[in-house]
């Protein structure tokens, strides 16, 4: 693909994705307004606002989307759902899952005119990278979420590898889900690199597949078990991603 196609492609790509955000604005306030004496934590709201993503990929003529993998039962069964991370076409991608989740997300998406509004209104929680006091607080918020079974979202890598290697994860999304006794459900992703590297502003070719694996149980343990919890998800998503890249 030469230059000047990939420079135009990326500009409809973005067009779809800025024009998508401006076009649910209204549509999400609507939902939010007529759902707010029932659906105090905006589950629909949420829902709709996930949808940017399946539109974002079907007026892509760049991108694929593939979901594999058993899909839990029961939406309103309450996990924490972590994922590697590859790229910021990875939330578009994710958002195809067929539930609602509440997303940690850092607080400088907040900021951003529109967008900010849309993740306030779909109750994502705000988390500032660094700070330990907003840590604590988004952590307190995602418990309240899975206390009133909402499945909150995670990346634990904290950020996009900028390598084909996975970052390590960190601990926060394990020691959540411990002290609130709920599984964790392990998600991978796989080949949303291209689609948008990271630093970048042009979009590439991606066939991008996200696949839920089985939930992983925390009954019974502790504290003092995170480490081995997290370890233990990590090689499981690694392993299937692996697979994954080299069917």
């Amino acid at each position: 693909m030469s230059g000047v196609v990939n420079a135009i492609l990326s500009v409809w790509q973005w067009l779809v994705i800025g024009g998508a955000i401006a076009l649910w604005l209204p549509l999400m306030a609507l939902v939010r307004l007529v759902t707010l004496p029932f659906d105090p934590d905006a589950y629909w709201t949420g829902y709709l606002f996930r949808k940017i993503g399946n539109v974002s990929f079907a007026l892509s003529p760049l991108w694929s989307a593939k979901v594999t993998g058993t899909m839990p039962a029961n939406p309103r069964h309450p996990y924490v759902v972590v994922s590697n991370h590859e790229s910021f076409v990875d939330i578009l991608l994710i958002s195809h899952l067929p539930w609602e989740m509440k997303w940690l997300s850092k607080v400088e998406l907040f900021n951003i005119p529109v967008l900010g509004w849309l993740l306030r209104l779909a109750k994502d929680i705000p988390v500032k990278r660094g700070k330990a006091s907003s840590a604590v607080e988004a952590l307190q918020r995602c418990r309240d979420k899975l206390e009133h079974r909402m499945s909150v979202m995670i990346f634990p890598e904290g950020t996009r590898s900028e390598t084909e290697e996975m970052l390590p994860f960190k601990d926060g999304a394990f020691r959540l889900a411990i002290e609130s006794q709920v599984p964790i459900l392990p998600l991978v992703v796989t080949g949303s690199r291209t689609a948008l590297r990271k630093h970048s502003w042009r979009f590439g070719r991606s066939r991008a597949e996200v696949r839920v694996l089985e939930a992983v149980s925390t009954e019974g343990l502790r504290k003092t078990d995170v480490p081995m919890l997290r370890d233990k998800v990590f090689a499981l998503i690694a392993g299937e991603r692996e697979r994954m890249r080299h069917a």
